[in-house]
């Protein structure tokens, strides 16, 4: 065990810590910033009350990410631990449904007394991506890896009936970043092309297949909520007063930020005009005061993770260890884009977090896992470069 500590150390990804470490601390600091006002205005509580809980957060996150850094991912494909995973994420994702409290039209959190609350949907993107890396590096180093019915069915099965359950909360967002993590996982898996096309269309199909029960039943599945985030990315501006209100403040928040910014602290659309503004539209404020140079340290660092991500998975010759990059990657990319796709009008608002600098607890700490294991990857990855 000493040896294994002695080895890793040595090969340790500083600029992969560094970077998680800067982003941290630096949406620590907006989100103090953003959360200022409305935490006494709206919420009547002390000033640094979002603060102080994404400290505690912050203070969880840092040692799971040191353990997930020291535990060898190869653990990851024993069967007691994928099962165990699988089994937990279904039970929470079950447990939201029954527990659950409706929070900006989706049924995603349970609430823990004394714990604050936790968001099921969140377990679900680090389970999958271990569980499908695990299964399919099992299957790759079998060599039936192209079979669809025998190996790239059931993990996908799973995946089906996850997503259901998640969609029925309904959280389109969360669902979206499974579903394309997971493709980004199997594309690194080592099938052929022409299997990864094959699920490609079957994925279309139950894409399409979801869209016309949608369609079919607008009324009953889309509320007023719901409908008005489809309307409000339309013409934001056009239903400001409504559904529109928050991105069409984001986009004064962005605006009247310009290159320099305003200066931290000094931001006017988180004096009310942005309901929330230390969670998913964080990033109107950090352009609002810092301008484009806190949009460079946010852009920047999440880029450089996502493309470590993407470098580790091409220098290693473990198949779990390239797809376990591919998919932490994937994750973290996606979820960027996500957001920051939602606030500036590429796609609708769905209410997920920037990674490592919206407030959220659940967020954080899972992503901080992710990261963790991206860094044992990364580690193992140069030993065995170096060796």
């Amino acid at each position: 065990m000493g040896n294994y500590f002695k080895k890793m150390i040595r090969n340790f990804d500083y600029p992969l810590f560094i970077t998680y470490i800067v982003l941290c601390l630096f949406g620590l600091v907006m989100i103090y910033s953003a959360s200022m006002v409305v935490a006494v205005n709206r919420f009547e509580y002390a000033s640094d009350y979002f603060y102080r809980k994404q400290l505690t957060n912050l203070a969880v996150s840092i040692p799971v990410f040191l353990m997930a850094t020291f535990f060898p991912f190869q653990n990851y494909k024993r069967k007691k631990l994928m099962v165990f995973s699988v089994l937990f994420m279904f039970v929470m994702l079950v447990l939201v449904h029954i527990l659950g409290t409706d929070v900006g039209g989706a049924k995603s959190w349970i609430k823990l007394p004394g714990f604050g609350s936790i968001q099921p949907s969140e377990i679900a993107k680090i389970v999958i991506i271990v569980y499908f890396s695990s299964v399919f590096a099992k299957k790759y180093e079998a060599g039936n890896i192209d079979s669809i019915n025998k190996s790239i069915g059931p993990p996908v099965l799973i995946l089906v009936f996850a997503i259901g359950l998640i969609m029925m909360e309904t959280d389109i967002g969360t669902s979206f970043i499974i579903i394309t993590t997971s493709l980004a996982v199997i594309a690194a898996s080592g099938i052929k092309f022409k299997t990864f096309i094959k699920l490609s269309g079957i994925v279309s199909i139950a894409i399409l297949a979801a869209v016309t029960i949608l369609y079919i039943g607008w009324d009953t599945i889309m509320t007023g909520s719901r409908q008005g985030r489809i309307l409000s990315f339309l013409d934001p501006f056009a239903y400001a007063q409504g559904s529109g209100y928050q991105i069409a403040n984001g986009y004064i928040a962005i605006g009247s930020g310009g290159v320099k910014g305003l200066g931290l602290g000094n931001s006017i659309q988180k004096m009310g005009y942005l309901p929330e503004p230390q969670t998913d539209v964080i990033m109107a404020v950090i352009s609002e005061e810092t301008g484009i140079f806190g949009t460079i340290i946010v852009l920047g660092g999440l880029g450089f993770i996502v493309m470590r991500a993407l470098y580790i998975a091409m220098n290693t010759k473990d198949p779990q260890a390239r797809m376990l990059a591919a998919g932490v990657g994937g994750v973290i990319g996606i979820q960027t884009f996500v957001n920051i796709g939602g606030l500036t009008g590429l796609i609708p608002l769905t209410g997920v977090t920037l990674p490592f600098i919206s407030y959220g607890g659940t967020s954080l700490i899972l992503l901080s896992l992710a990261l963790g294991i991206l860094m044992n990857v990364s580690m193992f990855t140069k030993y065995h470069k170096n060796k």
